[in-house]
C-alpha cells in the first residue's frame, strides 16, 4: 500500500484567548482563511492529558498567499497554563514557528509600526539571509523569513508558516525519527557556535548546534501548491542543559502543542514508525470529525517529547458556507488539488 509523509501541515499553538488570537494572527501573518472552528471534547489526546478527556475550541486557519497553516487551540474545560520557567531557545519542544513574508524589511516596519510584542531586530541567520523575531499575545516566538515561493498575491506583507525550530538532546539521535523516517533528509545547514539572530533572545547567547532540514522529494498532497517547501530546525544545547517546556503542563496549555504533517497510507506508515519504536501513543482509528473536516489522525512524539501528529485527510471544506466541500480520499496522493478549488478559498476570507 502507497505510503508517504507528504511534508508540514500545520503547527498547532495553544492561545488563552482565542478571538483575540485569531485577530492577532490575521493581523500580522495574513492566516486569514479557516477551515473549521468548532468546540469539542478531545478523547484522543487523553494519553497528553494525564488521562482526561479535555474540551477545546480549536480553528484551523491558513494564508492563501502560500505556506502551512496553523490549529489554534483554547481549552474550554479548563483555564490554560503557562510554563513555570522562562524558555528559550533550545528548550525541549517547539519553541519557534517560522513564517514566511514578501519584504523582510516590509514587515519589521509593519510590525514595529503596529507594536508587535517582543519584536527583535533585523540580524543575519546561519545561511546569511536578514531574519526577525516576535512573540504573540502568550510570549510565543515567531520568526520571520524572506520567502520566494508564493502562491497568490495580495496586499498582506506576510505569508503562512513555512517551519518550526524544536529543542533535541542529542542531534544524531534526532536525525533517525526526522531524517531517516520522516523524510526530512536535505540538510539545509548544520552549523555549530553562537548565532547573531538570537543575540536578543532567551538563552539566545549559549553555544549551539542548528540543523535545519526539508524534504529533497517534492511536496504532496492537494495542498502541495499553497505550502511548499517546509522546513524543521533542530536545536541542540551544547553548554546548558535544556528543560522541557511542557514540564507538569499537558496538551493545551499555552505554547506551540504540536507538529502536523500531511500523510497518505495512515495504516502502512504506523507499520513503520512502531517497528522503529515511535508508535502511535494516539489513534482515532478511523475518520474524525471536525465541524465538516473529516481526517485520521494520529499522535507520536520523539525522543525528547516534542508531539508530533500525523493526519491523512479524507474530506475538507472549500466554501463551507455554501457547502462546498471535496472529498479527497480516493485522490492521487502527490496530485495538487486545482487551482480554481484553491482559489475559491478566498470566499471564506474574514476581514477585520
Amino acid at each position: 500500500m502507497f505510503k508517504r509523509i507528504n511534508g508540514l501541515q500545520h503547527i498547532g499553538v495553544a492561545v488563552s484567548n482565542m478571538d483575540a488570537s485569531l485577530r492577532f494572527y490575521r493581523k500580522f501573518f495574513g492566516l486569514n482563511i479557516p477551515f473549521f472552528d468548532s468546540v469539542a471534547e478531545a478523547p484522543l489526546m487523553r494519553y497528553y492529558c494525564n488521562g482526561e478527556t479535555i474540551t477545546k475550541r480549536a480553528s484551523m486557519i491558513m494564508n492563501l498567499q502560500g505556506g502551512c497553516a496553523i490549529e489554534v487551540i483554547s481549552p474550554t474545560s479548563f483555564q490554560a497554563k503557562k510554563a513555570k520557567f522562562e524558555w528559550g531557545v533550545g528548550d525541549l519542544g517547539i519553541t519557534i514557528t517560522q513564517v514566511k513574508c514578501k519584504d523582510i524589511r516590509a514587515s519589521h516596519e509593519f510590525c514595529k509600526a503596529h507594536q508587535a510584542p517582543g519584536l527583535s531586530d533585523i540580524a543575519m541567520d546561519p545561511e546569511g539571509r536578514p531574519t526577525f523575531y516576535m512573540k504573540d499575545l502568550d510570549g510565543n516566538m515567531w520568526q520571520f523569513l524572506q520567502g520566494t515561493q508564493w502562491y497568490t498575491r495580495n496586499e498582506h506583507h506576510s505569508g503562512g508558516v513555512v517551519g518550526c525550530s524544536t529543542g533535541v538532546r542529542d542531534m544524531e539521535k534526532a536525525f533517525k525519527l526526522y531524517k531517516e523516517i520522516l523524510g526530512f533528509d536535505e540538510v539545509i545547514y548544520d552549523v555549530t557556535g553562537t548565532f547573531e539572530d538570537w543575540n536578543n533572545l532567551q538563552e539566545g547567547q549559549g553555544k549551539y548546534r542548528r540543523v535545519r532540514l526539508s524534504q529533497s522529494a517534492q511536496p504532496g498532497g492537494g495542498f502541495a501548491k499553497v505550502t511548499g517547501k517546509t522546513y524543521i530546525e533542530l536545536i541542540q544545547a551544547l553548554d546548558r542543559e535544556p528543560k522541557f517546556i511542557f514540564e507538569d503542563r499537558i496538551w493545551g496549555d499555552l505554547g506551540f502543542a504540536h507538529i502536523g504533517f500531511d500523510v497518505k497510507g495512515m495504516s502502512e506508515l504506523g507499520k513503520d514508525l512502531e517497528e522503529n519504536g515511535y508508535g502511535f501513543t494516539c489513534d482515532s482509528n478511523d475518520a474524525l470529525s471536525m465541524g465538516n473536516t473529516k481526517v485520521h489522525c494520529t499522535y507520536i512524539h520523539d525522543d525528547d517529547r516534542t508531539l508530533i501528529e500525523m493526519i491523512e485527510v479524507y474530506k475538507v471544506p472549500i466554501i463551507e458556507k455554501w457547502g462546498v466541500f471535496l472529498n479527497v480520499e480516493k485522490r492521487d496522493p502527490l496530485k495538487p488539488l486545482p487551482d480554481f478549488m484553491l482559489k475559491a478559498l478566498r470566499f471564506s476570507r474574514i476581514k477585520d
